[in-house]
């Protein structure tokens, strides 16, 4: 291990010089890059290749267009502390051009622009956060005198991958929410128009977790593509399940034991959130198990108690009104199981409240009756005997 630090060890003014400068050690640093790794399914031994390609000379150029956002991912991104963004990022990456970031400003910022284009085309990452305007030639978002819609064209088309980050870059988010009177559009549906082939991958939530935003980055800067991707161009290593899968408050929702209204004694003792419009079981995130701003467990909206309202999903987040019922994508196990009151067996009350009125486009007019039927017979027996009785 020591031989493979020193290796890093690049000589006075690195990369890695400036971050051991400034409290970041080797070791600590390697760990960093080896947890990256796993994170994205990568095997540890590859925290070294992402380490070594991060500690190229020539950082790879970073240019980030705002459009229409509220600067939520960005403050999301900068509370990132395995090591701080200022201390990993900011040191390995060039960031040449982020509006809420520059120390420059007006001509002196849209320059720097112009000169990380010029001198790194087809080289540098362009990340995009919010969504762009299409309505009346994209007028209701401007920066230095031009459209974010042109700009997004010209700095799109010339890119190596193009990074959408938030729910506004990658669906539209809040500004395309009805009626939509800007026509916010997300970046890959403007690729699609224009004809534009750069790679796009898109990090949707509102704010997204900064570590899926800082794998992919890595994953891309050491191995020249983008990571694995589902159909709707997000990374499948932090979008390839169902929040509803890792949720804490899962155990509950098998068992029938639900929150009916903030503040009663199911909510106060961390019941399943589902009936008070929780939209974790049709929402993919990692939200569960990543969590928020490293400040401890429970640090994302169930974690506090709030229903999770599907930030990243299109569709769901700013579509489907906040407290109503979650549209579950699929009845995961245990299907079947004992109800939480003794003495009465059949399917869990949580499954039949799905079956009955929910689930029943997911799985089907047949399997919502095969469901709701089980343990009928029984009840069946029951009520014939106490009539003799």
């Amino acid at each position: 291990m020591k031989g493979l630090l020193d290796d890093f060890s690049d000589g006075e003014g690195s990369s890695l010089e400036r971050l051991v400068s400034r409290g970041v050690s080797r070791r600590d640093f390697l760990k960093f890059c080896t947890g990256v790794a796993v994170m994205v399914g990568l095997p540890m031994g590859m925290g070294a290749k992402i380490a070594e390609a991060v500690m190229n000379p020539k950082r790879p150029p970073v240019l980030w267009l705002s459009a229409q956002e509220c600067t939520g991912c960005t403050e999301s991104l900068l509370r990132t502390n395995h090591p701080t963004l200022e201390k990993l990022i900011l040191e390995l990456v060039s960031l040449d051009y982020h509006e809420t970031l520059n120390a420059g400003a007006g001509h002196q910022a849209e320059a720097a622009r112009v000169k990380s284009m010029q001198e790194n085309k087809g080289k540098y990452i362009l990340v995009v956060d919010g969504s762009i305007p299409v309505k009346d030639g994209g007028i209701y978002c401007k920066i230095g005198g031009k459209t974010a819609l042109s700009l997004l064209e010209e700095m799109g088309s010339q890119a190596a991958a193009v990074v959408a980050i938030g729910s506004c870059a990658s669906w539209g988010g809040v500004p395309s929410a009805a009626p939509n009177p800007t026509g916010a559009t997300p970046v890959h549906e403007i690729f699609k128009t224009k004809g534009i082939k750069t790679p796009v991958v898109n990090i949707p939530g509102c704010p997204p977790n900064g570590y899926n935003f800082l794998s992919t980055v890595l994953y891309f800067v050491t191995f020249k593509k983008l990571p694995e991707l589902d159909d709707q161009g997000r990374p499948k290593f932090a979008y390839g399940r169902i929040i509803h899968e890792n949720c804490e408050r899962r155990p509950h929702f098998d068992a029938g034991r639900f929150a009916m209204e903030f503040g009663d004694e199911g909510h106060r003792k961390g019941y399943c959130l589902y009936k008070l419009g929780c939209k974790g079981p049709e929402t993919y995130n990692n939200c569960p198990t990543l969590l928020y701003g490293d400040v401890g467990s429970g640090a994302w909206p169930v974690g506090t108690g709030h229903p999770c309202f599907g930030c990243s999903e299109k569709g769901v987040g700013f579509t489907m009104p906040l407290h109503s019922p979650s549209r579950p994508q699929y009845l995961t196990p245990p299907s079947l199981f004992t109800e939480v009151y003794p003495g009465k067996e059949g399917v869990a009350p949580g499954v039949k409240a799905l079956a009955a009125g929910f689930a029943g486009a997911a799985i089907g007019a047949a399997g919502a009756a095969v469901l709701s039927g089980l343990g009928k017979k029984d009840d069946e027996k029951e009520d014939k005997k106490d009539k003799e009785g």
